[in-house]
């Protein structure tokens, strides 16, 4: 788990604004969050992760077990959601379920500096993806 303790940087992305509007964000926000482009570091102490992220608004973390679901909120709206992130070998898989939204996957794999971020939702046939450089 090399990636561990590295902060990654945002670098391009592909077809977010496809899954922004999947999701049902207004089109007078996806411009905004077409920028969002948060750092991002992955921590583990004991069978305990955090995961950090770093934007204009400030830092945030989430702490969570490998496998089991908490509760999040999501975006700058705070939408209330249930998470489940599993951490299984260089791959963090985050599953989202809202009532409202549906089921959205966020797979994070990590191939030595790069951090490749991959975007679905249930309700949506295409695909986005962010990509991340470690510093």
């Amino acid at each position: 788990m090399s990636f561990l303790n590295k902060n990654y940087k945002f670098v391009s992305q592909e077809n977010f604004d496809g899954f922004l509007k999947a999701v049902g964000v207004p089109e007078d926000r996806i411009e905004k969050l077409m920028k969002f482009a948060p750092d991002q570091k992955l921590t583990k102490d004991g069978d305990i992760y955090t995961y950090y992220t770093v934007t204009s608004d400030g830092p945030q973390e989430i702490k969570f077990k490998s496998g089991v679901e908490i509760d999040e909120l999501l975006g700058s709206s705070k939408v209330p959601v249930k998470s489940t992130y599993v951490v299984e070998g260089n791959t963090m898989t985050q599953t989202v379920k809202s009532a409202e939204k549906g089921v959205g996957v966020f797979k994070r794999e990590y191939n030595g500096d790069d951090l490749i971020v991959t975007l679905t939702l249930d309700k949506w046939d295409g695909v986005a993806k962010r990509f991340y450089k470690a510093e």
